[in-house]
């Protein structure tokens, strides 16, 4: 059968409304178990993602805003999540690159559809030292060091006989070279002034449960957070709990 004998596919709308979410059973939460900070959970959340078989748990979509403050996002991985924060990496030449030198805020997202979670996390990002971004690129594939040595990131290319001219170039330096260094390779690092996590439920009682960062170190007090399970003083009262209508 050749394309043009191929049946056209059913409109987009069809489509579109024809899929279905979690049709597999899903987890519980409950937010009174959360520990008092989020990493912990974070740790827990994304083990269990691997354990379930989710594919590429450590795909993010990373949001930053551009010199007009308009939204841009894309989809890369986590290096670590440590008390420092969430790990990434990109050259600092790259389009987020300028767009975090101008304002250093981002927000990310994991989506793990095998258990029907999300997390979102907000905060100031930190450039880490040169040292540790030297570290982050020689701690990765060949493949990794000959994409960082390939080309300028978001800059236009004029062919893709041209891209891939430049590919086989950075892949002999990357096996000849595996010291080489990628000058604006970057690793930066998000630290979370909020954090929410998001457990799924088929009939939509969906939980939501947000760690807010505090000035005073005071847990809040909030019904909600109560609720959640607070603990007052619990890791310095960094973060008040609350709950989401979701």
């Amino acid at each position: 059968m050749n394309e043009a004998d191929a049946p056209a596919p059913p409109p987009f709308p069809a489509l579109l409304h024809a899929q279905r979410v979690w049709d597999s059973e899903l987890p519980g939460f409950d937010p009174a178990d959360a520990p008092p900070a989020p990493l912990p959970l974070f740790h827990r959340w994304f083990a269990e993602a691997v354990a379930a078989g989710q594919p590429e748990p450590h795909a993010m979509s990373l949001a930053t805003a551009d010199a007009e403050g308009l939204p841009d996002v894309r989809t890369l991985l986590l290096h670590d999540a440590d008390e420092r924060g969430f790990h990434f990496a990109s050259h600092a030449t790259s389009a987020k690159g300028h767009q975090l030198a101008a304002r250093p805020y981002a927000a990310l997202g994991f989506y793990w559809p095998s258990l029907g979670r999300q997390v979102r996390v907000r905060g100031h990002v930190r450039r880490c030292t040169p040292p540790e971004s030297y570290a982050d690129l020689h701690a990765r594939s060949t493949g990794a060091l000959a994409a960082a040595l390939t080309g300028t990131q978001s800059a236009v290319v004029e062919s893709v006989a041209a891209l891939h001219r430049a590919a086989d170039a950075a892949w002999e330096r990357a096996r000849a070279e595996p010291d080489a260094e990628a000058p604006t390779w970057t690793r930066y690092v998000v630290e979370p002034a909020e954090a929410e996590f998001f457990q799924g439920d088929a009939r939509r009682r969906h939980i939501r449960l947000r760690y807010r960062r505090t000035e005073t170190g005071a847990e809040g007090g909030t019904e909600a957070g109560a609720e959640a399970g607070s603990e007052p003083g619990a890791e310095a009262g960094a973060w008040a709990r609350e709950l989401l209508w979701p």
